[in-house]
């Protein structure tokens, strides 16, 4: 009983183990399966571009599939790709275009809108810059008065100055000769 135990076991063990691996067809061919690991044997079916299947075996250059119906047949390993196939992601794929689509459709409206803003900043600041410059130019045209009027109050204060000053000499050369007044004598205090 021990010897076949250990017999079952061992047959058990040594029998290939190999994890079912997610595949597809290649996406650009379609290919005739076969009943074993060659193309010596009879072609069994075929299976479509992008078709699901799961890996079971692998012998020489051939893969062993089961296809998504339960059928289990042998393909060359180079039309069998890893992973998930175009054609099973390409729902996904059109639903995130969609999704850009309507994202680039939303942020050319919002450049649309930006540009329109950036336009009014921009007449806006022009406005401003010709407010300034217009200001810049009064504030030029008042210093400039205010520099001629000062120039006109230094004159006009030296001609009195110098008015003032010949009004006293000529007092000062006519006073001379003023008949003097005399003195009031009165004695009587």
């Amino acid at each position: 009983m021990k010897k076949q135990l250990s017999l079952s076991l061992l047959l058990a063990f040594s029998a290939p183990v190999f994890a079912q691996e997610a595949a597809h067809i290649a996406d650009d061919v379609y290919v005739f399966t076969h009943g074993g690991p060659s193309n010596q044997y009879r072609i069994n079916g075929r299976v479509n571009s992008g078709e699901p299947v799961t890996i079971l075996d692998r012998q020489n250059q051939y893969i062993e599939i089961r296809t998504e119906s339960g059928r289990t047949s042998w393909v060359p390993a180079e039309f069998v790709a890893t992973g998930e196939s175009k054609l099973s992601q390409l729902p996904a794929l059109e639903t995130a275009l969609t999704e850009s689509r309507e994202r680039i459709t939303q942020q050319d409206q919002e450049i649309a809108d930006l540009n329109s803003q950036l336009s009014n900043v921009s007449s806006s600041n022009t406005e401003f810059v010709n407010q300034v410059e217009g200001l810049q130019q009064e504030i030029q045209r008042l210093e400039s008065e205010i520099s001629n009027m000062d120039q006109s109050n230094l004159i006009r204060w030296l001609t009195h100055g110098g008015l003032v000053a010949l009004g006293g000499v000529i007092l000062g050369l006519l006073v001379p000769y003023l008949p003097k007044r005399r003195k009031r004598r009165d004695d009587w205090f």
